[in-house]
């Protein structure tokens, strides 16, 4: 395809005739069936399949686009004509939207599907995976909605701004999210044609984002941003560039590196980064030295998670996959990688999101850099979150001691959980801690103070009251009391286990 053959009077008349279809997230959910788009949703396709072989005529339209785009079927020309009644399937075809096969039959050569934010629907142009084309991808091949995409875009704060960044935009996945609540979006990428399909995108959804090519900040040297998101080229390996969308040219996790030790320069004050990030992990050594190393001097705030840690096979197998190889082609690729991995020392991929927020002016101390573990799957990063959490870590910088114990306390909705142990005198509590149900990390271990505590921190009456309480119910000294439940106050708070009423 000719990247700049998708001219917008095209794009505007195949909007059209794919909206008049219903080829919505709704639309296609409503076709399919729940049982059948859920499959769908976990990479079964035949129900999907059979579900449109067989509904009535009248559905005809949305199921060829369906199994036209969706699950990669050659359908006839004639009904993909019946499905885009204003756009000849010729000129798709000129236009490398769909390619002819066998005569009389073609197939999709983009991915074109619908997406939702949960407010509004959109429509994603991207190349189609291998899975869909039983072949390798192309080099300069633009990945589509994936997980990492899903994710970053969850996890990004959704408070309205002026100017946002968004850096590797790929098929423009995450300027689309962008555009609820930024006044200006400028989206940057290596590959022409990821910058080519990020316009469609654009246009496809009535947007229009300032689309720059270039490598890392080059595109936008000295400018800066309020919001900066980016889903870079991160796969850790010895410096490839075999495929676009995932190698960076850079051998190791150094783009990631870059991105973290250059993303302070381009952020206005109190501006916030998200970034998704692989990082290199060795034997011995604790993943947190590494990437708190990246932020030593940006002069940032971090709330670095590590969701996953990958061993070199299943990382490599992960990788090999996506791009569609031979066996053979990929047994060689995938053991020149983990050869490489040996020769490094690599143990293993650390994977996760990093958020960044800039001090905002005024703000004196040294910037807060807090890397953690959070790999349970019901344990979601999202904007709200991550919102929330650097509003906590910024109270806590700027409440002292003595105002915390004078502010009155709440304890959020939380659950007590217990462990015990059978014994000679019946169950041993062994350990206890409250938990904050859907937040990220947000467990506090607990004994008997701190449980007394938590439990009566309702708002009504100052902390320092509550503590003189404890004190004197378990014969304690208050002031001692106070100096060892501080540190727990903090962390319960950091943690969204404990607020300041209002």
């Amino acid at each position: 395809m000719n990247p700049t053959s998708l001219d917008p009077a095209l794009l505007d008349a195949v909007g059209a005739d794919l909206r008049a279809a219903g080829f919505s997230t709704a639309g296609v959910a409503e076709l399919l069936g729940e049982q059948a788009d859920a499959a769908l949703t976990r990479g079964v396709w035949w129900p999907a399949l059979r579900v449109t072989r067989t509904c009535p005529p009248d559905r005809q339209p949305l199921a060829v686009l369906v199994r036209l785009f969706l699950l990669g079927s050659e359908e006839p020309v004639e009904q993909i004509a019946q499905a885009f009644p204003t756009v000849p399937a010729q000129t798709l075809a000129a236009h490398g939207v769909i390619e002819l096969t066998e005569p009389g039959t073609a197939r999709a050569v983009l991915d074109i599907r619908p997406h939702s934010d949960g407010a509004r629907d959109f429509l994603v142009i991207s190349d189609q995976d291998a899975v869909l084309r039983a072949a390798p991808v192309r080099h300069d091949h633009v990945l589509g909605i994936g997980g990492a995409s899903v994710s970053l875009a969850r996890a990004v704060i959704r408070t309205p701004v002026a100017r946002a960044l968004d850096l590797g935009t790929g098929c423009g996945i995450q300027a689309l999210h962008l555009a609820a609540h930024c006044e200006q979006i400028v989206a940057t990428d290596t590959n022409d044609r990821a910058l080519a399909l990020a316009a469609g995108t654009a246009r496809l959804n009535g947007m229009s984002w300032d689309l720059r090519r270039g490598s890392l900040f080059e595109p936008v040297a000295g400018e800066r941003f309020d919001l900066i998101v980016s889903n870079p080229p991160f796969v850790v390996g010895a410096g490839a560039t075999d495929y676009l969308y995932r190698d960076s040219g850079m051998a190791g996790d150094a783009v990631c590196r870059q991105l973290i030790e250059r993303v302070g320069d381009h952020l206005t004050p109190g501006g916030t980064a998200h970034i998704m990030a692989n990082w290199i992990v060795r034997d011995g050594q604790d993943w947190r030295a590494r990437v708190g190393g990246w932020l030593a001097d940006t002069g940032l705030h971090a709330w670095v998670v590590q969701r996953e840690l990958a061993d070199p096979v299943s990382y490599v197998s992960l990788w090999l996959a996506d791009a569609g190889e031979t066996l053979q082609d990929g047994a060689r690729r995938g053991g020149q990688w983990l050869d490489w991995f040996a020769e490094e020392g690599i143990t293993g991929v650390g994977m996760g999101i990093i958020a960044l927020r800039a001090p905002a002016v005024g703000e004196t101390g040294a910037p807060e850099h807090i890397l953690e573990e959070i790999t349970e799957a019901d344990e979601v990063i999202t904007g709200p979150e991550v919102e929330a959490f650097f509003a906590r870590r910024a109270y806590l910088r700027d409440t002292s001691d003595a105002a915390l114990l004078a502010a009155r306390l709440s304890t959020a909705p939380v659950f007590l959980e217990e462990h015990a142990l059978p014994g000679p005198e019946g169950w041993q509590q062994v350990s206890a801690a409250v938990r904050r149900p859907g937040g990220p990390a947000a467990v506090l271990g607990v004994d008997e103070v701190s449980r007394a505590l938590l439990a009566g921190c309702r708002g009504e009456v100052p902390l320092g009251t509550l503590l003189e309480l404890l004190a004197h119910h378990h014969g304690v000294d208050a002031d001692a009391l106070a100096q060892a439940a501080l540190p727990v106050v903090r962390e319960a708070i950091g943690r969204g286990i404990l607020y300041q009423a209002q």
